[in-house]
């Protein structure tokens, strides 16, 4: 198996993942063994992230396309701002009145504040591509947001996330100062205002395992708990966080102690009550201690886990009149396909997407099957009844979408 070193000296040739071809320049394997949730990756000059996002995406998100918050928040010396100092209604027939307000914008921009768009893989079609596709790739949910700093801006202090995240330099350029965890792998409810003394006190006083400007093409990879800051130079930064939302071993330990409280539900003896007074309060802990342990190890926790995965994502878009015109014009030669980001699982002959569920006869498995392993088949390869029915519950697609 390579090292990251020879991986970065090396050349390969065989076909590439997303993390590799636009973010690592190294393989998945490397990276997942080497790097992934151990150590920060600085790749230089990784790729032209111009086609994902740009100055004239901001202008666009910002003036014309009535975002709302959260969509965006701002910062200004490492403090956000309240949204009342950036929305306001936007007249007739749009007065909801946490609208963002491009003038406002504009003036806390100019004054020195960083503009943070959210989720920009749900307001910004091709990082919603980048994100569900890298989504799939690492097998964790994948979210995106835009920094926008102008010269000399500094948004936030040094503070450490509870994901893991690739900046991609877009425009500009941007110093950044690394710091070690204070707390390693921090868990979702464990964020760094917590510990803010020992964040600030590492910052302040230990030395900085990197300190490097990141110019446009440059990627950065953090794992989760490593402490950051940055400021923008002599130009408007850009830069965009593909923030990763690691499913941990504490999630599957909690996914299994659900499962295993399920399971006792079912349990006469789990759900007598207590007897009266505490004098046996001993006892009944070592009774359920021993059935709760023993419905952890029988239980199945994967369809609780399954289920929280799809519930942290969305598939793919669907336009609801290019679906229907798909419907009314189907015929025996028309190209279909699964639709994409829909996290797939079959059950028995239960298939479980995240647009709900369907029941398959037995003749059907296969021909679902295919589809599910990536084939694109005609509506007559899949018999027109069975190609409607998976169209009009929005799990099938015409091919050329």
């Amino acid at each position: 198996m390579r090292s990251l070193r020879s991986e970065l000296q090396g050349v390969r040739t065989e076909k590439v993942g997303t993390l590799e071809s636009r973010l690592t320049r190294v393989s998945g394997e490397v990276f997942a063994q080497d790097v992934w949730g151990r150590t920060p990756l600085l790749t230089r000059e990784a790729s032209d992230f111009r086609d994902l996002f740009s100055a004239a995406a901001v202008d666009e998100l910002v003036s014309r396309r009535g975002l709302r918050t959260p969509f965006l928040r701002v910062a200004k010396d490492g403090a956000t701002l309240p949204e009342s100092s950036f929305t306001a209604p936007a007249g007739v027939g749009a007065t909801a009145a946490d609208q963002l307000d491009d003038t406002a914008l504009w003036r806390a921009f100019a004054e020195g504040a960083t503009l943070v768009l959210q989720a920009l893989h749900r307001t910004w079609e091709p990082m919603t591509d980048l994100v569900s596709t890298l989504s799939e790739e690492l097998g964790h949910p994948v979210q995106a947001n835009a920094y926008v700093t102008p010269p000399q801006g500094r948004g936030f202090d040094a503070h450490y996330d509870v994901h893991d995240v690739f900046v991609l330099q877009v425009e500009g350029s941007k110093r950044w100062i690394i710091h070690e965890p204070v707390l390693p792998d921090p868990l979702r409810d464990q964020p760094w205002t917590d510990h803010r003394k020992a964040v600030a006190d590492a910052a302040a006083e230990n030395k900085a395992h990197l300190n490097t400007v990141l110019n446009p093409g440059d990627v950065l990879y953090l794992p989760r708990g490593w402490l950051h800051s940055a400021q923008a130079r002599d130009d408007v930064s850009i830069h965009v966080t593909l923030g990763v939302h690691v499913w941990t071993r504490h999630a599957l330990a909690e996914q299994l102690t659900r499962a295993a409280l399920a399971a006792l539900r079912d349990d006469a003896t789990a759900r007598r009550s207590l007897p009266l007074g505490a004098d046996r309060l001993d006892a009944e802990l070592d009774h359920i201690r021993t059935r709760l342990l023993a419905a952890v190890v029988e239980v199945d926790a994967r369809p609780l886990y399954h289920r929280a995965r799809r519930s942290q994502g969305r598939p793919a878009s669907l336009g609801p009149l290019a679906q229907l015109a798909a419907l009314q014009n189907l015929v025996p030669t028309s190209p279909m396909r699964l639709r994409d980001a829909l996290e797939s699982r079959w059950e028995g002959r239960r298939l479980v997407t995240r647009v709900g569920w369907l029941d398959f006869t037995e003749s059907d498995v296969p021909l679902v099957s295919q589809l599910l392993d990536g084939q694109h088949r005609t509506a007559g390869d899949l018999g027109i009844p069975l190609a409607k029915r998976l169209l009009r519950a929005g799990v099938l697609v015409p091919a050329d979408r």
